[in-house]
């Protein structure tokens, strides 16, 4: 039987509530356990696939089609577990199920109420899918004391009840401040977050501190004391110089013993540390640094690319190199070669990422023109390979009018809205005026690669898998003439349909990619296009 960790925050957001678990499911995993993360999302919307990046940062897209919380992203990098759909449950789907069921008349004729029909539900979600796992981690995003989490605290009280002591214990977040002009720590927040939620009756067995200076043991004590853990109990979480090294600082403050104290199990060997103590070697003591050039349209919030900019960070563990990323506004570019220049110039390499909608489209394009004509490294994802084709459509292949149907009616539709695509299901169709929301072309999907491209060569074979989410595609009515102009369709989906994979084998290294590849690289296992990336910019680096 599975054990459970509910994991909560307080006093403020943004405490770290997902690294913590993440980092923790990897220490359990150093001591030979199999675990599970799970995140449940108070907010209304079903999920995140219809919100904008600047409210809740990335969409992290899992292998069986679910638009999800960034904070699978982490689960997924510090365990090398792959999300599923049953991982991620928001308010909003809680409620639409419950009314589903109601409208059918499941409930035969009950009066559908928060308890026992909303909990009830939670806890199903809690439960499903762990018989192959020893732990299961639940985060509850907000803060306690959001009229939104209120069901989902009432639900783990049940839960706590319900699986027994040894089954199941809590760990709450929270902040101890640093008071500047006083000279001191405060306790008094953290004391206040633990009274109101063990008021709901969830009594917290850890309580984790983030706080910017060093937690005294006198400050340790009187949390233990108010709080009604042991001072052990009580773990300082102070900022790391990398996110990669939380897991050996957690491991340094007890928290992993801490946790299998709380259910009563003695550790039996020492945990494996050595995965994350390379990884932080290789950041501390990188041998060189590149500049990657991120041309993008939400760079004011860098939330927005967190997949990506770990992604490039692990190609730099890849190639023992810092990697420094310029975040560049793509609406910088439209018109001005002097304002182009003078950004990407002192990039070794630019990646253009995914996105929608036409604003910084043409900033993007006339990215994908200097990377092309200066013969710098060009990485292309998603939207970036589909202005990669545009490009090459109207510099190269002589369509000057060609666009995207994404940016209105255009005669020469070089990038054109899916209908149509095979999926396990068998055929799914999407229509130009359906709902936005889940009707992409989401999840993993094969697709086989020219056995004398540069992808086969990075990626070691011709047979691949990567993750998608996107609702337009490249016209490959216009292949023949983007092939002309040197732009090489080098991956397509099986049945020859769908390009995947377009690359210029007359260019340094120039790849743009339908899939998102960042959502599954790793710091312990970098995916290989981010490595082939990142050691084509250090080439670049030593030419420059």
């Amino acid at each position: 039987m599975a054990r459970f960790i509910f994991i909560t925050g307080g006093v403020v957001s943004s405490l770290g509530k997902g690294l913590m678990a993440a980092s923790l499911a990897a220490l359990l995993q150093t001591r030979g356990y199999r675990v599970r993360i799970r995140k449940f999302d108070p907010y209304l919307n079903v999920d995140p696939g219809t919100m904008s990046p600047y409210q809740h940062g990335e969409v992290y897209v899992t292998d069986d089609g679910a638009e999800t919380d960034l904070d699978l992203g982490h689960y997924e990098r510090f365990t090398g577990v792959s999300s599923r759909q049953s991982d991620n449950v928001t308010s909003g789907r809680i409620y639409k199920t419950i009314i589903e069921r109601e409208r059918r008349g499941d409930y035969l004729g009950a009066t559908v109420q928060v308890i026992p029909h909303v909990t009830d539900a939670i806890k199903a979600f809690a439960l499903a899918e762990t018989d192959d796992v020893d732990f299961v981690l639940c985060e509850i995003g907000g803060t306690v004391g959001d009229i939104e989490s209120l069901p989902f605290i009432e639900a783990i009280r049940q839960l706590k009840n319900e699986l027994g002591r040894g089954n199941a214990i809590s760990i709450h977040v929270t902040l101890v401040p640093y008071i500047a002009a006083a000279g001191e720590l405060k306790t008094k927040p953290t004391q206040h977050s633990v009274r109101e939620i063990a008021a709901l009756g969830v009594q917290p067995d850890v309580i984790v501190c983030r706080c910017e200076q060093p937690l005294p043991m006198t400050e340790r004590a009187k949390i233990a004391l108010f709080c009604n853990v042991p001072e052990s109990a009580v773990i300082p979480a102070l900022d790391a110089k990398s996110i990669y090294a939380v897991p050996l600082q957690y491991h340094g403050e007890g928290l992993d013993s801490e946790v299998l104290r709380a259910f009563g199990i003695t550790p039996s060997s020492a945990p494996d540390l050595s995965r994350w103590e390379q990884i932080v070697e290789r950041l501390e003591h990188p041998e060189g640094e590149v500049t990657i050039g991120v041309v993008g349209k939400y760079v004011g919030l860098q939330d927005a690319y967190k997949s990506l900019n770990e992604a490039l960070v692990h190609g730099g563990i890849a190639n023992r190199v810092k990697v420094n990323i310029r975040w560049i506004d793509a609406e910088l570019f439209e018109g001005d070669e002097a304002e182009i220049a003078a950004h990407l110039e002192p990039c070794h390499a630019i990646l253009v990422p995914g996105a929608f909608g036409s604003r910084g489209a043409e900033g993007k394009i006339e990215s994908v023109r200097f990377a092309r004509e200066r013969r710098v490294p060009y990485f292309g994802i998603c939207f970036g390979m589909q202005m990669a084709c545009v490009e090459g459509a109207r510099d190269l292949a002589g369509i000057a009018d060609a666009s995207s149907t994404e940016f209105g009616p255009t005669p020469e539709p070089v990038v054109g809205l899916i209908t149509e695509w095979m999926g396990e299901r068998g055929l799914e169709k999407r229509a130009a005026d359906g709902d936005m929301g889940g009707t992409m072309r989401l999840g993993a999907y094969p697709a086989k690669l020219d056995g004398n491209s540069v992808v086969a060569s990075v990626y070691g074979g011709q047979e691949i898998e990567e993750r998608h989410r996107h609702r337009y595609e490249v016209n490959t009515a216009y292949r023949e003439r983007l092939e002309a102009g040197g732009l090489v369709f080098s991956g397509m989906s099986p049945d020859g349909m769908l390009p995947e994979i377009v690359e210029r084998p007359d260019h340094p290294w120039f790849v743009g990619v339908q899939f998102h590849p960042e959502l599954k690289s790793k710091p312990f296992d970098p995916h290989p296009l981010f490595a082939s990336f990142i050691a084509a910019a250090v080439k670049q680096s030593r030419l420059v």
